[in-house]
């Protein structure tokens, strides 16, 4: 509830309809209904969309749905939400609005497929560095399988899939800057 209360009040005070936020993020405006009375459970997909309409990465929108960060981020103060489609678990490990480097964690479930839309990337650089197991990328037309210890720059915005295409869960970190 914390996350659809945040989308409403992003929305408000912009002054948006749910029509403009719908323009904005390509998400329906009946599912973006849905979220905000916490009728639906956005997933990850979505939730990358909407945070883009606002000018936010995911983390952003997140930690300000959990409340104003601190400088210091104890590991029992990070936020967790788990992606109700692919069963992800999101950490955001640091973020703040007022510094450029964004840290999450994440660990996905054998067998799960995460796709986030090029127009999530379009204000920030993005690496990821799998810590275990093993990741699939599909980023555009280019496909790439790292292993633990594997670290990947991103290029250009892309469509891209994040994919475990194994039978053991998979755990990386992601380091976004803001542009």
């Amino acid at each position: 509830m914390r996350i659809a209360d945040r989308l409403r009040l992003e929305r408000e005070a912009r002054g948006w309809s749910l029509g403009d936020v719908a323009e904005r993020s390509g998400v329906a405006r009946a599912t973006i209904s849905k979220i905000e009375r916490g009728e639906a459970s956005p997933t990850a997909t979505v939730l990358v969309r909407l945070a883009g309409a606002f000018d936010l990465t995911l983390g952003a929108l997140i930690s300000r749905a959990e409340g104003d960060a601190d400088r210091l981020v104890r590991a029992a103060d990070q936020p967790l939400w788990r992606d109700p489609a692919s069963g992800y678990l999101r950490r955001q490990v640091f973020e703040r609005s007022d510094h450029p480097i964004e840290i999450v964690r994440v660990e996905l479930p054998a067998g799960a497929r995460v796709g986030m839309p090029a127009a999530s990337y379009s204000r920030i650089r993005q690496v990821v560095w799998v810590q275990a197991g093993r990741l699939t990328l599909e980023e555009g037309d280019r496909r790439q399988t790292l292993g633990a210890g594997d670290c990947l720059g991103f290029g250009p915005p892309a469509d891209t899939t994040f994919a475990n295409e194994t039978s053991q869960p998979c755990t990386y970190v992601v380091i976004v800057a803001r542009s």
